[in-house]
Formats: C-alpha cells, sequence, structure tokens
C-alpha cells in the first residue's frame, strides 16, 4: 500500500505537507487486535487536523504479556492502513513515540481519553511523549470516545492461559489494586533474604554411538575426545 512508508520518507512528507498550511495529527500504538475503538480513535483524532499520521510499536518492543503481540508488526501496519480514515501509516523504531514526536513534529499529538489522567500510566511514557509534542511546538490531544481495550478483548477470548489460570489472575485484580502489586514487589527488595538448599550438578559427555546391545535396549557409546 502506498500509505505505508518508512519513518524517514513519512517525516520528508509531512514537511512538504506542513508548508502548505495544513494540520498534522499523530497517533501512536501497537494496535494488536483492530476494533471498533481504534477506529472512533482515528476518526475523532483526524478530525482535529487534516492529515493523519499513525506509528505502529515493533513487535521487539510489544511488552503487553506473553505470546503478544497476537499479530506481527507488518500485518498490524496493513490493517490500520486499510482504513480510509489514515493517510499514513510508518513502523517506529525506538520502544516510545517520544523520538518518532520529534522526528515528526506533528501539530497534534492525539491520545485516547484513558491518558488524560497521566498519572495511571505505570511507565511514565505519556508525560516524555508531551513533554517532545512541545519542544516541536505541537500540542497533546485526547479524543472523547469510549475506551475499549484490545489486551481485555485478547486477555478474554484469545488468552493462552488456561481456565485456572485466568481465575486466579481475575481473582488478583478484584482483591488488589496494579499499585498494591508493584508496592508488594518492591517491598521484597528490602529483604535479607537467604536460600538454603543442595547444589545439583548436571555433567554432559558427547558420545558417539556405537551401536545397540542385542539382548538389552541399551545403546552402546564411545566417549568423544
Amino acid at each position: 500500500m502506498h500509505k505505508i512508508i518508512q519513518l524517514k520518507e513519512l517525516s520528508q512528507k509531512l514537511k512538504e505537507i506542513k508548508r502548505k498550511g495544513e494540520k498534522i495529527t499523530h497517533c501512536h500504538g501497537v494496535f494488536d487486535l483492530l476494533h471498533v475503538g481504534h477506529i472512533k480513535y482515528f476518526q475523532e483524532a483526524k478530525s482535529m487536523g487534516n492529515v493523519l499520521a499513525v506509528t505502529i510499536t515493533p513487535d521487539r518492543f510489544v511488552n503487553k504479556g506473553p505470546d503478544r503481540p497476537s499479530f506481527g508488526e507488518d500485518l498490524r501496519t496493513e490493517a490500520v492502513a486499510s482504513l480510509e480514515v489514515v493517510d499514513f501509516v510508518a513502523i517506529n523504531e525506538w520502544p516510545t513515540a517520544v523520538e518518532t514526536i520529534k522526528i515528526l513534529k506533528p501539530d497534534y499529538y492525539v491520545k485516547g481519553p484513558d491518558y488524560r489522567k497521566h498519572s495511571r500510566d505505570i511507565s511514565g511514557n505519556i508525560q516524555l511523549e508531551e513533554q517532545a509534542v512541545r519542544s516541536v511546538g505541537g500540542k497533546m490531544l485526547y479524543t472523547s470516545g469510549i475506551t475499549f481495550s484490545a489486551s481485555n478483548l485478547i486477555n478474554q477470548h484469545l488468552s493462552n492461559y488456561s481456565e485456572e489460570q485466568r481465575d486466579f489472575l481475575d481473582l488478583l485484580k478484584k482483591n488488589y489494586t496494579i499499585e498494591q502489586i508493584i508496592e508488594y514487589i518492591e517491598s521484597l527488595k528490602k529483604l535479607d533474604v537467604s536460600l538454603i538448599g543442595e547444589a545439583i550438578i548436571d555433567e554432559y559427555i558427547f558420545c558417539d554411538t556405537i551401536g545397540k546391545s542385542g539382548k538389552e535396549p541399551v545403546l552402546v557409546n564411545r566417549k568423544i575426545g
């Protein structure tokens, strides 16, 4: 698709577009399971400017759990590019959008409504991204639509966890907040731990197989070296 281009080429195209006086909006994310929430998000983001550029988190930087992303970066990029509302798509080269924003220099960097409260972003990346867009003369905006979580949808319907594991995780979420769990884990740093046990040493010897004993189901080997 002509919409899918390299990040460097996208930067040049957006420069030319901005010279014409058009406003650039920029969305960034994993977009692992494209759903109606993403479509609403892109539509509202596009309405804030003239041209919508979307950057995709590459596979190597997706840290949303085991076996994620469910779809590779090429498929995720094609899925986003298939939407009429999206003008350009590029695969990011870094874990976050900070460097990407500095290169693309969008007028508006758009996030979903769940990012309005920066304190909810455990990674702290949203604050760095806001600083980045301000540094290039842009502004961070937020959509007002309904929030849907691709991770929740995948965990509910495409999860590799057993039913017993899912029940345990659901119980964990009911009894503890993410802040409490992190606090408990961090508190382990203060403990002086002593591990007592037996050392088990496995010794491996490389051999050539000579043959099999005629009367016993045992292989006859010769040590190499």
